[in-house]
């Protein structure tokens, strides 16, 4: 018998995104501040003190991911790859389709500050109650977006009782599973953006070395070497690389 309860957690998730209110949910990465509507995730950002070049990502199932997301096969292939046949988290970036119906739910500033360049970022396969909370919200129609749930720049957080105070006050609820799976990386999850059969990187995160391997054996792709965290502790590679009208390419 489990003793966490996904199924009741995950409505609790649900049931308070579908309202508009704010959640910290824990992933496989860190925990996760998300909010189901404007006003939430502009009360995100506000208690993050997030710069405005920053993007929310959207919390999305691989079934919404491959509605979503417009590209050509082997890019889809290395998604499914990383996230299906390796179970890795990952943060994947790509063009998206603006007639799907979670993004026609949209208003103009959170349409705004969820995309740049005709692209939106997606975490995806971030662990069972992440799953389990995607599945509800894709059944709704509710387009979720959030970040991690920290001071901006300060680093992810692994446990509830490391998120800092204004950072926990603006949650509606906080589902506390302990200490997170990936903590040992000490960074966010991994981010890259697909597009033309090619991939880049935008942030060296949890399960880098796992992912770059994945794409190194089976598509023949050379993601850049990791510096080490104390060179580079964000993962950053392209800090400003969703900032509007800032060439994706650069």
């Amino acid at each position: 018998m489990s003793i966490l309860d996904i199924p009741g957690d995950a409505r609790r998730i649900f049931d308070v995104l579908a309202a508009g209110g704010v959640a910290i949910i824990p992933n496989d990465a860190g925990y996760a501040l998300m909010g189901g509507s404007a006003d939430a995730v502009r009360r995100i950002f506000v208690a993050k003190r997030r710069g405005s070049h920053k993007r929310n990502a959207m919390l999305c199932a691989i079934e919404t991911q491959r509605e979503l997301h417009v590209l050509d096969r082997r890019s889809q292939s290395m998604i499914e790859a990383i996230t299906q046949d390796y179970d890795l988290t990952l943060g994947a970036v790509a063009p998206y389709r603006a007639e799907h119906p979670l993004m026609t739910r949209l208003d103009g500033d959170l349409l705004e500050g969820s995309t740049a360049n005709g692209t939106v970022a997606m975490l995806l396969n971030a662990g069972t109650l992440f799953d389990e909370v995607c599945r509800l919200c894709r059944e709704a129609v509710l387009p979720v977006f959030g970040s991690s749930a920290n001071l901006s720049g300060t680093g992810p957080r692994f446990r509830v009782e490391d998120i800092q105070p204004e950072i926990r006050a603006v949650a509606d609820v906080i589902v506390d599973y302990g200490l997170r799976k990936h903590h040992v990386y000490r960074r966010s999850a991994t981010i890259l953006r697909f597009g033309n059969g090619e991939v880049d990187c935008v942030r060296i995160g949890s399960c880098y070395e796992l992912i770059a391997d994945v794409l190194r054996r089976h598509f023949d792709v050379e993601l850049p070497r990791d510096p080490g965290l104390d060179v580079n502790p964000s993962g950053h590679l392209q800090e400003f690389a969703f900032r509007k009208g800032t060439d994706a390419a650069s």
